[in-house]
């Protein structure tokens, strides 16, 4: 990992090294040369993405290194849930201020209690020195021509999402007030839970293989991320609040309105938004639900462009903040 290395980096890079051992066949040689020798197993295409956090900007500072090394590699994984890409590797590239082994374990140990599930092995990457910066790279496999995309929605589709909503963002206000907060401990933990350690619907986006024609996952906010679907299959969306799932924490803690407001344009849920056939829609959430999280269904796809929101009393609503935006 990294060619200029000082001593300490080099027991830093043993420690990540020793820590995230997977073995895997098709990893022909891992941590430890110039670069991974990988074998991409017959039959499969290779699905691959990479995200960045930064501290401060992608987490709150002071969130515990357990949990961004959790965070750091769901964000990674639920792009390939949203392929259907099932996970192999990864790459890290880890910034830090300085050579902390402190960090580096409890940050290890939050990355492996999610890798290990998935049976990925993190095969090479790079430490350096600066502000503390995150870079995860993962490689999946999925079978030819079964990618999900977010290209393919249809007008008539049914517009559904897994688990529930707004959570995230919730949670961040909830550390950055927590004055207004003092009652309702565990609501609030639930929500900072769904904060730093997001779950990535691999499972979910598998079974989605041959049945939704787009799907996308939910970082930057419902109406942004069903818009980035809109935009790339030529349609429209028309969603309905009264269905938007929230989960009770969240319900808990803020009134409607804001839970709305919440569910809609917060980022950081990790959840999938798709597009299935209406004829598709009672086995999808089947067999969703019996993978643990199950999906909802919240709308539907039509001709124009855009995503609107219907309320309660059937009038359209004016939304706010359409999410978040990267430099903005």
């Amino acid at each position: 990992m990294g060619d200029a290395t000082t001593a300490m980096e080099f027991d830093l890079i043993e420690l990540i090294r020793q820590r995230t051992a997977q073995p895997r066949d098709d990893v022909r040689l891992g941590i430890g040369d110039d670069a991974a020798v990988l074998a991409v197993p017959a039959g499969q295409e290779l699905a691959v993405a990479i995200d960045t956090l930064v501290d401060g900007v992608h987490f709150p500072r002071g969130t515990a290194p357990a949990d961004i090394g959790w965070k750091a590699l769901a964000v990674n994984l639920s792009d390939l849930a949203a392929m259907g890409a099932s996970p192999a590797w990864a790459l890290l590239s880890l910034t830090l201020p300085q050579a902390d082994s402190a960090f580096v374990e409890g940050f290890v140990e939050g990355f492996v209690q999610l890798a290990q599930p998935h049976r990925l092995a993190l095969v090479g990457g790079d430490t350096t020195r600066g502000p503390l910066t995150v870079s995860i790279a993962v490689h999946g496999f999925v079978p030819p021509g079964q990618a999900l995309t977010r290209q393919g929605a249809r007008v008539g589709d049914v517009v559904l999402v897994t688990g529930t909503l707004g959570d995230a963002a919730a949670g961040l206000h909830v550390l950055q007030q927590p004055a207004r907060h003092d009652d309702g401990s565990s609501l609030r933990e639930f929500l900072v839970g769904r904060l730093n350690r997001p779950t990535a619907r691999v499972a979910a986006g598998i079974a989605l293989r041959e049945q939704a024609h787009a799907c996308i996952d939910v970082s930057d906010g419902l109406l942004a991320d069903l818009g980035h679907i809109c935009t790339a299959s030529g349609v429209g969306a028309e969603i309905d609040a009264a269905l938007l799932p929230r989960s009770s924490a969240l319900l808990g803690l803020y009134d409607n309105t804001t839970a709305l407001q919440f569910a809609l344009s917060g980022g950081d849920d990790y959840e999938l938004c798709f597009c299935v056939p209406a004829s598709r829609l009672a086995q999808v959430q089947a067999d969703l639900s019996r993978l643990g999280g199950g999906a909802t269904r919240i709308g539907r796809i039509v001709a124009g462009a855009g995503v609107r929101v219907r309320g309660r009393d059937g009038t359209w609503l004016e939304s706010g903040s359409s999410g978040w935006e990267h430099f903005a």
